[in-house]
């Protein structure tokens, strides 16, 4: 496979066309080697449009997200190089070096202690420094972090049914937290805004699909 050729068209097919139209996402997408984070009997898959399971054998797993939502989340983000960011769901590591590029500190935080080091030495191995991967439970994650709040940037790397007010508090004012909320068959990427001290603003940015992320309360269902 021609790496290089796969990854233009990867942006100039995918991203390019869902609206992701910032230049400096697009040289980031250009740059960072998204092939180094996907599992190696995977790796051909790295530039293609779909999600890829990060656990062998667990199709409801963990997944890494499609390129142009990725590229989409981080555009609609707006992460500017001296703030600080935080990342619930590891994952590959993918979206943390994202973040890491663009943002001056970052700390991401995973529930599985086998993708934290995976995600861990694939940063390392990319050079990047300034991610700090925190191993946690899945109840930890879903709380943040509050011992390095407030955050400019909050990203959630999969869907969640509703965003806790705990996680929104966690912003600066002016910051921005990025998630996927719903249910299937309908899910929105939506983008919170702190705007006051006790005030959030939200806009839906697009529809989509991604796997739950654990930790993240349901609703409690009703019967009658």
């Amino acid at each position: 496979m021609n790496t290089e050729l796969a990854r233009f068209n990867m942006i100039e097919q995918q991203i390019r066309p869902w609206e992701v139209l910032d230049p400096s996402v697009l040289s980031l997408l250009a740059t960072v080697r998204r092939e180094d984070f996907v599992p190696p009997p995977l790796r051909a898959m790295a530039f293609v449009d779909t999600q890829i399971p990060l656990v062998q054998g667990q199709p409801d797993g963990p997944h890494m997200l499609e390129p142009r939502v990725e590229a989409r989340l981080l555009q609609e983000l707006q992460v500017q190089r001296h703030e600080k960011a935080l990342e619930i769901g590891t994952g590959s590591g993918f979206m943390a070096a994202l973040l890491a590029h663009r943002a001056q500190q970052v700390h991401t935080l995973e529930c599985s202690p086998a993708l934290a080091s995976i995600a861990r030495e694939s940063l390392l191995r990319n050079g990047l420094l300034n991610v700090t991967v925190h191993t946690v439970d899945a109840a930890t994650g879903a709380g943040g972090w509050p011992a390095e709040a407030p955050f400019d940037v909050i990203l959630l790397s999969g869907s969640v049914p509703a965003v806790p007010q705990a996680l929104l508090e966690q912003l600066k004012v002016g910051g921005r937290l990025a998630a996927i909320v719903g249910d299937e068959p309908v899910m929105r990427a939506r983008i919170y805004k702190r705007i006051g001290p006790a005030t959030w603003s939200e806009t839906d940015a697009f529809d989509t699909l991604a796997p739950r992320l654990e930790g993240f309360a349901e609703p409690s269902q009703f019967h009658f």
